[in-house]
This record gives C-alpha cells, structure tokens and sequence, in this order.
C-alpha cells in the first residue's frame, strides 16, 4: 500500500474543486479589491461574493466575517482586539489549560503587559467543567476563551453551557473553532458565543487562509494597520484566490457534512476495532472522551513504545500520524495538553495522534493497524 496520510488536524490536501476555482481566480483575476477601476471592481466582486457564501454558510451576517491568515491570526485578534478594545490594565481573562498556543501565548503576552489570566483545569478525558469556569469569574472579567474541540485529544467542550453563563454575567466569549469546523455542526448564531475562530486548511482549503467572526456591536482593536480592508478591522490587500479557496472549502464542507461526519466516525471505529482485532485492548489506551469527542481525532497511547519511536517507525512504513499539535510535534516536549490531563507518565510519552479526513479508506485504517501490530512485536523482542 502507497503511503497513508493520518495527520489532517494539522494540514488537510486541498479539494480538487478548491484548486480548481483557485487557479481560476489566480489565472485570470489580478486587480486589487480597494480599487475603484473595473479590475479592482472585479476583484471586490469575488471578495465579497465570497464573503455573502461563507457567512450564508456558517450562520452569520457578512459584515461580521474578518478574513485572516489562518486560525493563528484569528485567535490573535479576538483575543488582543477584544481586551486592547478595552484597555489593558485591570482587566481579567479566562482560557482552559489546554488551549492551542495560538491562544496560550497571546494570553502569556497579555500577563506581561498587565492583564490577569485564569487558566481553568480540564478533567482526565480534557474536559473543562462549567462550575469551573464560573468559578474563575470575577468583576473584571472581560473575556472567555474556550476551545470548541481539542486539536490533539478531540474532545468537545461544553460551548453553549459556558456561552450561556458569560452572556448572564455579561462577558464576551470566544471560542477557536478551528478544528470543530466540518466535524460538528456550526451555525454561529444559533449558540451564545460572541466570537469565532476558523481557518480553511482544516477543511481541504488552501493554508494561509482563516476568519474571525465578530458579533455585531463588538468592538474589536486592529493588529495591523495601513488600510481599510475589512472594516477596519485588519488591514492589507485581500488573499482573493484564497478567500476563495476558502468559500469554495465551506460550501464543500457544510453541503457534504453529515455524510463527511459519517465517513470520519466510520474511520475513527475502524481503526479502533482494528487494533483491537491486532494488538488487543490492553496494548493501547484511548485518550480523550469517550462520548464527546471530534470524529476525526485519535489520539492513542502504546505504552510500551514512545511516542518518538512509534512515530520513526509508522514513517518508515509509510503511515504519517503526530504527536499533537504541528505547531509544537518538531519539539521533544510532552504535550501540554496531556500533562493537563494528568494522565500517567507511561501513557504521556507514548501518545500518537491519528486524524482523517478526505482520501483515507477504511482498507487504511485496517493496514494501519496491522503494521502497528508489527512495530509492537519487533520493539518488544
């Protein structure tokens, strides 16, 4: 069997049908979209018709959609915009232990300029508690920012829950959405939460690629400056063909969604059963929640093999999984999400993460077993 790509939480190929409006776009459009000749009036006609088709998509209104480069820069500017927006000093945050660094480290950088970070402790399966969240909440909390799916364990946070508490106390609450994108269902207004994160190359967009959404009302300080673009809110000329990469990857995504949510549940038992079948159950455990969980993420110890070593060998036969995120997997570190999940030492540094998406087969997940199955015996003997 020719190689097997499991790692789609970090990067997903791009769909054909998004390559092809793409080298369209990219072939035959050059004007810039602030431009006010029929070239740039073409170029705006495809930002914005792409703008009305993500929105129409995702359950918000145009003018609400802040095209970014990706979910990094989303995460940046809710967060940064959103609290600068209000002043710095005095001001208090919320997040879990184990948000993605692109939220971890704005927080970390708002603490050295002055605001007050809570950081809320997750369960063993990676599941912040509502009654945790409340908890932290103090008079000069201004801003939640939860996770809706966890990139490397999968599991699902309870949104609505934690979005209908900061609205009774009056608190704005993002969520990075990045991930839950394509997995679960979205309509971004039919849940209280007043900002979203997203990104196109978790869903066979193009990278570099990415929206904030921004609920009507709420102000919210640029990052970048020297243009208009996009109310104000985030200057430079547009990334059109990748704007409309990402229209094209959305309604790709929400048209096929349950049969796509299907298909990665089927992948995801698959592979279970299949280590099961060859390895038996107690050679490996399963980390994350059991019930709510993406459908496109596992993540699994062996806790006889390190997680490097596993990885090397799965390489070497093709198979290309992670260790978590692909922001930190080039690092040795064991994975902060793990860690807050105080999970034991021997399944800490033996967790892998395996993510699917389009193009994977169940024929895979069975091959993908038996080959572990193989690494298991040879580094035992």
């Amino acid at each position: 069997m020719s190689s097997i790509y499991l790692d789609h939480a970090a990067s997903t190929p791009v769909h054909p049908e998004v390559a092809e409006r793409m080298i369209h776009i990219l072939t035959t459009q050059y004007g810039n979209a602030s431009s006010v000749h029929q070239y740039g009036r073409s170029a705006k006609k495809i930002v914005n018709g792409a703008r009305d088709s993500i929105a129409a998509r995702l359950g918000c209104l145009p003018e609400e959609l802040v095209f970014t480069s990706g979910g990094t820069e989303s995460d940046n500017l809710a967060i940064f915009g959103v609290v600068e927006s209000l002043g710095l000093k005095g001001k208090h945050i919320i997040t879990s232990a184990i948000e993605h660094h692109a939220v971890l480290h704005t927080c970390e950088e708002l603490e050295s300029q002055g605001c007050q970070v809570t950081y809320v402790p997750v369960d063993a399966y990676g599941r912040v508690a509502v009654e945790d969240v409340e908890a932290a909440m103090q008079d000069n909390t201004v801003l939640v920012t939860i996770m809706y799916g966890n990139n490397e364990v999968g599991t699902i946070q309870p949104i609505r829950e934690i979005g209908e508490l900061c609205r009774s106390r009056g608190i704005l609450f993002h969520t990075d959405a990045v991930q839950a994108l394509g997995a679960v269902p979205i309509v971004c207004h039919e849940l209280p939460v007043d900002l979203w994160s997203f990104s196109s190359h978790k869903i066979n967009g193009p990278q570099g690629i990415g929206a904030l959404v921004v609920r009507s009302g709420i102000g919210l300080k640029a990052r970048l400056f020297g243009g208009l673009q996009e109310k104000k809110r985030r200057a430079g000329t547009e990334n059109m063909a990748g704007i409309a990469g990402f229209a094209a990857a959305v309604e790709l995504t929400v048209s096929q969604a349950e049969a796509k949510r299907a298909g990665l549940e089927e992948l995801r038992s698959s592979l279970i059963a299949a280590l099961r079948r060859e390895v038996g159950e107690e050679a490996f455990v399963i980390n994350g929640h059991p019930d709510h969980y993406l459908p496109h993420i596992l993540n699994i110890s062996f806790p006889d093999v390190g997680t490097e070593t596993m990885l090397m060998n799965l390489d070497m036969e093709g198979i290309a999984a992670a260790s978590g995120s692909a922001c930190t997997s080039g690092s040795l570190e064991i994975s902060h999400v793990l860690q807050a999940m105080k999970l034991p030492d021997d399944v800490l540094r033996s967790a892998v993460r395996f993510s699917f998406g389009l193009g994977n087969t169940t024929q895979e997940m069975e091959y993908t077993a038996q080959k572990i199955g193989t690494i298991l015996n040879r580094l035992r003997k």
